[in-house]
This record gives C-alpha cells, sequence and structure tokens, in this order.
C-alpha cells in the first residue's frame, strides 16, 4: 500500500492558494481516477483506492500546514507501513512555475509542512516538488504562498495537474521514469506532424528542367539589291 500526502491548509479560504497546490494534485488524482469518496479520517480527508496494481490511500491533513505530520504520523500507524511507502506533493519555491520534480528523502529546506512531517515520521520519504516560483525575496514569501495562483499560471497549473493524474498509477508502483514522462507530455506536447522537417525527411523534388528552344539559324539571302526591291514590291 502506498500512501500519498498532498500539502496544503484546510478551508475554502485557502483553496486556490500556491501553498496548497499539494492538495490539488489529490483532488485531480481523485477524480480522474474515481478514488473515494473523501473521509474525515487521520486528523484529515482521506480517500481509497487502487491506482495502476497498488492499493492507495489519498491523505490532505486537516492540521495545517505546520502540522502536516500528525495527521501522516497517524496514518502510518494505522496501516504499519515504512516512510518510503509515503509519496507527498508539496509546493516548491526553488522550482519555477510549472516545474516538476520527484526527490527520495533528503532536508525539508525551510519548507514548514516538510519539517513537521519529518518529525513525525524522518526523512526517508518520497517527494513530488511542484514548482511555484519565488516572489524574489524571502520578506514576500509569506505573502506568496499564501494567496491564489495568478490566471496566467492557470494553464500550466492545468497541464500539470492532468499530468499528475495521468502518471498516478505509474509513481504507486514505484515508476518514477514513467510517471514523469506522463507529465512531461501535458506539459510539453508534440508538435501535431512532428514539426519541422527531420534528418530523415526526403529531399523536395527537383524542379525539372525544361528545354530553351535553340535560336533559329539566319538563312543567308544572295538576292542583288535590285531584285530585293522588286519582290518588296510585288
Amino acid at each position: 500500500m502506498k500512501l500519498f500526502v498532498g500539502l496544503g491548509n484546510p478551508g475554502r479560504d485557502y483553496a486556490g492558494h500556491r501553498h496548497n497546490i499539494g492538495f490539488m494534485a489529490l483532488d485531480a488524482i481523485a477524480a480522474d481516477h474515481g478514488l473515494g469518496p473523501w473521509k474525515q479520517k487521520f486528523q484529515g480527508e482521506a480517500a481509497e483506492g487502487r491506482l495502476g496494481s497498488e492499493k492507495v490511500l489519498l491523505l490532505k491533513p486537516g492540521t495545517y500546514m505546520n502540522r502536516s505530520g500528525q495527521a501522516v504520523g497517524d496514518a502510518l500507524r494505522f496501516y504499519k507501513l515504512e516512510p518510503a511507502d509515503v509519496i507527498v506533493f508539496h509546493d516548491e519555491l526553488d522550482l519555477a512555475p510549472g516545474k516538476l520534480k520527484v526527490k527520495d528523502g533528503g532536508g525539508h529546506a525551510g519548507h514548514n509542512g516538510l519539517r513537521s512531517i519529518h518529525g513525525h515520521i524522518g526523512e526517508a520519504y518520497r517527494r513530488v516538488r511542484l514548482g511555484i516560483g519565488h516572489p524574489g525575496h524571502k520578506d514576500l514569501v509569506s505573502h506568496y504562498v499564501l494567496h491564489d495562483f495568478a490566471k496566467a499560471d492557470q494553464d500550466w497549473l492545468d497541464d500539470m495537474m492532468r499530468g499528475i493524474a495521468d502518471g498516478a498509477p505509474a509513481l504507486a508502483e514505484g515508476d518514477k521514469a514513467a510517471f514523469m514522462n506522463k507529465v512531461a507530455l501535458r506539459l510539453n506536447p508534440p508538435r501535431s506532424g512532428g514539426g519541422s522537417e527531420g534528418t530523415n525527411a526526403k529531399p523536395a523534388p527537383e524542379p525539372a528542367k525544361t528545354e530553351r528552344p535553340e535560336p533559329e539559324q539566319a538563312v543567308e539571302d544572295d538576292r542583288s539589291p535590285l531584285q530585293k526591291l522588286v519582290d518588296r514590291f510585288r
């Protein structure tokens, strides 16, 4: 069994915030694969089902971001899972908007949700880092993450969520490469018709050569001047 955790803050007022992109990812997975219904469980909202061959629990902690680890710890202990069975979806300031990376283990880089999870289950879990960009100065971070995505972000955000839903079964089964490929196909779809001609394209046929007619050869006129004058007025 795998435990998918989305990080965010509960309540309608926070629903569209950049900090809640982890909740958005789990909502997309649940909707696309028919998981659920969502139930109040483990100090949050949980939905169960299968992704591919793997049974999964989706969990959105209701403890607010700074105490996310409480809910994750409760679920982990209930199902007797290991930290390696946990996959956390969270916002990432150090990635450009629309970029996504998967990381196994490591530090929390100052993210309060990850810091809390570290304190409850350690660091040996997988993270899906969802890029939201950085406001440019650390003093602006709190305001930035606790506000809604801009309208200009909606296209890439929708594509990212669809890609995450597409690749969720591969992620549950441990195939990180296949998951990343599914996301990439949504964020950077191949051009229709293959784009510009590749190296295997057949060269265009050369235009047919047009035979230019040879100029007519001049015929030598051996008439006398008087004869020419006579012929002219006939």
